[in-house]
């Protein structure tokens, strides 16, 4: 299992009239918390499109709200693969407040496409290299 943790602060433009994180927003903080963790194994989403053709779309993403995110607010965004992928990648994603109190919970799958073809493919060997240490058994 792989566990990233980053965070972002909630800007006043991400917020509705009550000063909470707008529902609409906390797919883009699924997306922060994905892009940061494929960062710190060393790849890059640019990198996988631009050097290696590979994109990344999603095919769902689920959210379940606890609590609000509040303007201004420093927000935890924890990211875990729980599995190796293979023709999909699923990110569990929960963000947490500064007290450590769960906010949202949720997922997102996405699969691999081959940029020239745009078909689906298997997880690129290079991603799967930089994964496999985390789900080796002791």
């Amino acid at each position: 299992m792989l566990t990233h943790e980053c965070t972002k602060r909630v800007r006043y433009g991400e917020t509705d009239q009550m000063g909470y994180l707008y529902y609409g927003n906390y797919a883009q903080y699924y997306e922060i918390g994905r892009a940061e963790m494929i960062r710190s194994l060393g790849l890059s989403y640019r990198a996988m499109e631009e050097e290696h053709n590979v994109l990344m779309p999603v095919m769902t993403l689920q959210c379940r709200y606890v609590r609000p995110a509040l303007y201004d607010e420093l927000i935890t965004i924890r990211s875990t693969l729980r599995h190796l992928p293979q023709k999909t990648i699923t990110f569990y994603m929960e963000l947490f407040n500064e007290k450590g109190k769960l906010v949202n919970g949720g997922s997102v799958k996405l699969c691999f496409i081959d940029a020239k073809t745009n078909k689906s493919i298997e997880t690129p060997s290079y991603l799967l290299e930089k994964l496999k240490p985390y789900f080796e058994e002791v």
